[in-house]
């Protein structure tokens, strides 16, 4: 969740004394926290700060008198509060944990779920949905500090039975880890995990695994640890070696398979092909070399994963050369006399001239998953993930704009009424949060018709939705009114640049505009104006047109303004300069384009 730095990060403002009683009170009663334990979760101090995440979600922080992050929100509208790690380490005991060997917790740190072949211990009662830490096994009765903090995937009572009914999936939903960008935003992120306390109360606590030394040994475990993470290379460097003076386990051998299951399953292979990409070729499509049938047919289609003597066994050990057969010719000759497909030999080799996609065989053939449906899964999980990381980067390349709202003239009182700082900027969303919050702490809701406000039966509210010139009706649309604050607040804006502080201006945002029109006589020329805003040089913009559009451009200040610059390209390239400008940084949405060639025509 906290992966990458916070996006949108207000100033932090002190908590009011009342409101910092209250959410002390609170945790103490939400989280069973004893009272002389109150300030030490909630301290003299505290500081509230909004924010959002990379991927837009807001929050609420509440940050110690030192800066150190304590408590935070997540999601619209959510007030669930949820310990930082460094709370957890003030309470190690506020919320159920979880265990897990300390080979999982690199990657669980680097932000991936906790799955459920990871849980070596846990607390023996916690509910699906539930808070809950997690944190490195320990041997003997101690248990490790949390190292994270989550949202339980499933009950406790349903992992206790996770290795009878063979489960798999998640186990939590991790939240905010040690040494994310969450963690890192705290004056204290220097500090290491605390030792494992002693004495720590561990009646409560449930084994996962059979055998202690087993589940924490990283041999032992499977690369479904992790959430898409999996361990791998990174526990076979972790595992003790013989020649590092490691210990002197036997390492159980790699299941094989023998000559009868390879044949078996390239059997299967070749009845898979006929039974799918083969059945409905046309003749045509023969005589064709083994080697070429073999490698676009065959090998593709060999079951993912075969059932061998020692466990499961992926396709790499299918090959022919392991099989009874030894070879490819002498496969297809064999599969020729059971009538799977007809052969012809030439000059010691042979080829395919055709198959038998109607056979018994083929009909009976129950499908298995293939190499080839697993790789192009694998393929499509790539290009998704490719696909993700460019928009991603867009995103960030973009210049983010923010219409922002601040209390001026007549709006002032109400917010103050409101108990809100006037000073602050506020999106639109914001102010709509505090007026529902407001008509319904104030009873203003027409008790006959829910969408109306009885505007008259508060002062503060009737003069920030007032407008000079206007009769202020008794009653009023939620809407109306709402539109009403606005229009009476001052407009501002944020900008955001990649690498750079957000800078906030006053005024209105005016978009990007591009008009394509006649000039000259009968000449079209494309007319850019707006794009100071985005931190655009006309000159320079100018000389990257000309290059883009292989067109004459010119600068110019704008007709009738005392300010701003338009910039012409001749020709119609209104396509050619969106597109240039959106690979600036420009975002779509912040760009209209005008067709002045066609009146009919907008873009």
């Amino acid at each position: 969740m906290f992966k990458k730095p916070l996006a949108h990060l207000k100033t932090s403002a002190p908590l009011r004394g009342s409101d910092r009683r209250k959410l002390r009170q609170r945790i103490i009663a939400e989280f069973n926290v004893a009272s002389e334990n109150g300030d030490l979760l909630v301290p003299e101090g505290l500081q509230s700060q909004k924010f959002s995440t990379h991927l837009d979600e807001p929050g609420v922080l509440y940050l110690s008198p030192d800066g150190d992050p304590l408590w935070f929100t997540l999601g619209k509208g959510s007030d669930a509060l949820i310990p930082t790690v460094y709370t957890l380490w003030k309470e190690p005991n506020l919320l159920p944990f979880l265990a897990t060997p300390a080979a999982v917790v690199p990657r669980l740190v680097g932000g991936a779920d906790l799955m459920i072949p990871g849980v070596v211990q846990h607390s023996s009662d916690f509910q699906q949905e539930q808070l809950v830490a997690i944190s490195q096994y320990s041997r003997g009765e101690a248990i490790g500090y949390p190292i994270a903090v989550g949202r339980a995937a499933i009950s406790s009572g349903m992992l206790k039975q996770a290795d009878e009914l063979s489960m798999k999936g998640k186990a939590v939903h991790t939240l905010h880890t040690w040494k994310d960008s969450l963690w890192d935003m705290g004056p204290s992120k220097k500090m290491e995990v605390p030792k494992p306390r002693s004495g720590a109360s561990n009646e409560s606590a449930v084994e996962a695994g059979e055998d202690q030394n087993e589940a924490e040994s990283p041999t032992n475990l499977t690369e479904g640890v992790l959430d898409g993470e999996p361990l791998g290379e990174e526990l076979e460097e972790s595992s003790p070696t013989h020649e590092e003076g490691g210990s002197n386990v036997d390492q159980p051998s790699a299941p094989l398979l023998g000559p009868e299951d390879v044949s078996f399953c390239l059997k299967n292979a070749l009845l898979q092909a006929l039974s799918t990409e083969l059945s409905s070729q046309p003749p045509s499509l023969f005589p064709m070399s083994a080697s070429v049938f073999w490698a676009n047919y065959v090998l593709p289609a060999r079951p993912a994963q075969a059932l061998g003597p020692n466990g499961l066994v992926d396709a790499s050990a299918i090959d022919i050369k392991h099989s009874t057969h030894k070879s490819v010719k002498t496969f297809l000759k064999a599969c020729a006399k059971e009538g799977l497909l007809k052969l012809k030999e030439t000059k010691g080799d042979v080829v395919v001239t055709g198959v038998s996609p109607k056979h018994p065989a083929v009909a009976a053939h129950k499908p298995h998953r293939t190499i080839h449906s697993v790789e192009v899964q694998r393929e499509k999980a790539d290009e998704r993930e490719r696909k993700q990381k460019e928009a991603e980067e867009k995103k960030n390349r973009e210049i983010q704009i923010t219409e922002l709202l601040k209390p001026f003239g007549s709006t002032i009182a109400w917010f103050v009424a409101a108990e809100k700082d006037t000073e602050e900027l506020y999106a639109a969303a914001d102010v709509r949060e505090i007026f529902n919050s407001y008509v319904s702490t104030k009873q203003l809701i027409n008790a006959n018709e829910q969408q109306y406000i009885n505007i008259t039966e508060d002062e503060a509210l009737a003069r920030a939705v007032s407008i000079k010139g206007q009769t202020l009706p008794e009653f009023m649309k939620r809407d109306d009114a709402m539109s009403k604050i606005q229009q009476n607040m001052q407009n501002w804006y944020e900008v955001r640049t990649e690498g750079g502080p957000p800078v906030w201006k006053k005024g209105e945002v005016k978009r990007v505009g591009i008009t394509q029109r006649m000039r000259l006589g009968r000449k079209a020329v494309t007319l850019i104006t707006g794009f100071e805003l985005f931190g655009l040089d006309a000159e320079e913009l100018a000389e990257e047109l000309r290059r883009v559009c292989s067109s004459s451009t010119s600068v110019a200040p704008l007709p009738g303004k005392p300010s701003g610059m338009e910039v012409m390209v001749q020709g119609k390239q209104m396509k050619a300069v969106m597109n240039h400008l959106i690979s600036k940084g420009v975002p779509k949405n912040w760009i209209r384009g005008a067709d002045m060639l066609d009146a009919k025509k907008k873009k």
